[in-house]
């Protein structure tokens, strides 16, 4: 299950977000693959986990419960980012979105975001998926509802998270400390663990800004993705 943190106030959104995934999946760091969109690429799918386009779009797509990789007959949740990007604004990503069939991919939680706001879209493999708009101050989602606190690493994470500066988000990304079921920086078993980390923020003077640890955030760097200039 990845992890996504956003807080929401008048200065745009904050991000942070942890990547975990089987560790032999092979993956490349963000770049511009796609014309207009800058994200991360996942090589198995083709798609990508999150992604940022020249109008200051963020999408990002995590799994709900027991949905982790691909199955037969359903089509690559990784598509959905590109998919909600072809849009200028979040709103408008969420409303083409919400038009989707959801049964043809496995269950979703898809963020999007611009510096006016957030959306959540679920998708849970029948109808179509509905936009929920995020409240402003801090939200954390993984694999489930936002802010459940039912969730072992919400419950963890989430507090430490909404009383932190941003400055101090990615300290709070790379925490690996036990127990395993709610460490946010997930220790590689059988396979599995945190394979990369994000910081993104959204408004403000200087536009968007995006730094990426292209590995697990205890052992490696944030450092800035090249965007260009969308202010």
């Amino acid at each position: 299950m990845c992890s996504i943190i956003l807080r929401t106030g008048a200065d745009g959104v904050l991000i942070g977000a942890n990547r975990d995934e089987m560790v032999a999946r092979s993956w490349e760091g963000p770049a511009e693959y796609w014309p207009g969109i800058i994200g991360g690429r996942d090589l198995l799918g083709g798609g990508t986990w999150m992604a940022l386009n020249r109008h200051g779009v963020m999408a990002a797509i995590l799994n709900r419960h027991g949905s982790l990789g691909p199955a037969p007959g359903k089509r690559s949740r990784g598509e959905l980012p590109l998919l909600a990007l072809r849009e200028t604004s979040a709103e408008a990503a969420a409303a083409r979105l919400s038009r989707l069939d959801a049964s043809t991919y496995r269950s979703f939680n898809l963020v999007l975001a611009d510096s006016g706001g957030a959306f959540l879209l679920r998708g849970l493999e029948r109808g179509a998926p509905e936009p929920v708009t995020l409240a402003p101050g801090t939200i954390m989602l993984t694999s489930g509802e936002p802010n459940d606190l039912s969730l072992p690493r919400i419950a963890r994470h989430l507090p430490k998270f909404t009383s932190a500066d941003f400055a101090q988000w990615g300290d709070l990304l790379a925490d690996d400390s036990p127990p395993w079921e709610s460490s946010l920086d997930i220790p590689a078993r059988n396979g599995f663990g945190t394979v990369c980390s994000s910081l993104l923020r959204l408004g403000g003077s200087a536009g968007p800004q995006w730094w990426f640890a292209a590995g697990a955030p205890h052992a490696a760097l944030f450092t800035p993705v090249p965007l260009w200039d969308t202010k």
